[in-house]
Protein backbone atom coordinates (compact mmCIF):
# COMPACT_ATOMS: atom_id res chain seq x y z
CA UNK A 1 0.00 0.00 0.00
CA UNK A 2 2.91 2.36 0.80
CA UNK A 3 4.22 1.99 -2.64
CA UNK A 4 0.79 2.93 -3.97
CA UNK A 5 0.66 6.37 -2.04
CA UNK A 6 4.43 6.60 -3.08
CA UNK A 7 4.02 6.11 -7.12
CA UNK A 8 0.96 8.04 -6.81
CA UNK A 9 2.14 10.87 -4.43
CA UNK A 10 -1.48 10.89 -2.52
CA UNK A 11 -3.73 9.53 -0.20
CA UNK A 12 -3.35 7.64 3.46
CA UNK A 13 -3.44 4.23 4.61
CA UNK A 14 -6.45 3.42 6.77
CA UNK A 15 -6.63 0.11 9.26
CA UNK A 16 -9.67 -0.54 10.55
CA UNK A 17 -11.70 -4.01 11.39
CA UNK A 18 -8.47 -5.62 10.10
CA UNK A 19 -9.00 -4.36 6.25
CA UNK A 20 -6.28 -2.09 5.23
CA UNK A 21 -7.34 0.56 3.00
CA UNK A 22 -5.70 3.69 0.29
CA UNK A 23 -8.23 6.42 0.89
CA UNK A 24 -7.96 9.70 -1.11
CA UNK A 25 -10.05 12.47 -0.09
CA UNK A 26 -8.56 15.25 -1.62
CA UNK A 27 -10.80 16.44 -4.23
CA UNK A 28 -8.14 18.01 -5.94
CA UNK A 29 -6.31 14.81 -5.74
CA UNK A 30 -9.26 12.97 -7.12
CA UNK A 31 -9.51 14.92 -9.96
CA UNK A 32 -5.58 15.26 -10.69
CA UNK A 33 -4.14 12.10 -9.84
CA UNK A 34 -6.80 9.36 -9.58
CA UNK A 35 -9.50 9.78 -12.25
CA UNK A 36 -6.69 10.44 -15.05
CA UNK A 37 -4.79 7.18 -13.71
CA UNK A 38 -7.81 5.01 -14.23
CA UNK A 39 -8.61 7.02 -17.51
CA UNK A 40 -5.13 5.91 -18.48
CA UNK A 41 -5.32 2.10 -17.08
CA UNK A 42 -9.04 0.93 -17.46
CA UNK A 43 -11.12 -0.75 -14.75
CA UNK A 44 -12.09 -3.52 -16.37
CA UNK A 45 -16.53 -5.18 -15.70
CA UNK A 46 -18.46 -4.30 -13.26
CA UNK A 47 -16.58 -2.44 -11.65
CA UNK A 48 -16.21 -0.16 -14.77
CA UNK A 49 -19.77 1.08 -14.48
CA UNK A 50 -19.11 2.18 -10.26
CA UNK A 51 -16.12 4.38 -11.73
CA UNK A 52 -18.67 5.86 -14.43
CA UNK A 53 -21.33 6.78 -11.55
CA UNK A 54 -18.29 7.85 -9.47
CA UNK A 55 -17.56 10.15 -12.19
CA UNK A 56 -20.99 11.69 -12.94
CA UNK A 57 -21.05 12.44 -8.62
CA UNK A 58 -17.32 13.95 -9.48
CA UNK A 59 -19.08 16.24 -12.07
CA UNK A 60 -22.35 16.85 -9.46
CA UNK A 61 -19.67 17.92 -6.99
CA UNK A 62 -17.41 20.04 -9.11
CA UNK A 63 -20.81 22.20 -10.43
CA UNK A 64 -21.89 22.74 -6.89
CA UNK A 65 -24.89 20.75 -7.21
CA UNK A 66 -24.25 19.00 -3.85
CA UNK A 67 -24.86 22.11 -2.08
CA UNK A 68 -28.64 21.91 -2.79
CA UNK A 69 -30.89 18.96 -1.54
CA UNK A 70 -31.58 17.86 -5.02
CA UNK A 71 -27.86 17.23 -6.01
CA UNK A 72 -27.57 15.88 -2.35
CA UNK A 73 -29.85 13.43 -3.26
CA UNK A 74 -28.69 12.30 -6.49
CA UNK A 75 -25.42 11.84 -5.57
CA UNK A 76 -27.07 9.64 -2.30
CA UNK A 77 -29.12 7.93 -5.43
CA UNK A 78 -25.86 7.41 -7.35
CA UNK A 79 -24.02 5.74 -4.48
CA UNK A 80 -26.71 3.72 -3.10
CA UNK A 81 -26.64 1.63 -6.54
CA UNK A 82 -22.80 1.18 -6.41
CA UNK A 83 -20.78 -1.91 -5.55
CA UNK A 84 -22.17 -4.28 -3.18
CA UNK A 85 -25.60 -2.85 -4.53
CA UNK A 86 -24.97 -3.35 -8.28
CA UNK A 87 -23.37 -6.73 -7.15
CA UNK A 88 -26.65 -7.56 -6.46
CA UNK A 89 -28.46 -6.94 -9.30
CA UNK A 90 -26.11 -8.88 -11.62
CA UNK A 91 -27.88 -12.24 -13.08
CA UNK A 92 -25.79 -14.97 -14.61
CA UNK A 93 -25.90 -14.51 -18.29
CA UNK A 94 -28.18 -17.19 -19.73
CA UNK A 95 -26.74 -19.45 -22.55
Amino acid sequence: MKSIIDYLNCGVINLANERVCFLVTKFSDICNIIIPFFDKFHIQGVKHKDYLDFLRAKTLVENKAHLTQEGLDTIIKIKSGMNRARMNDITPEKN
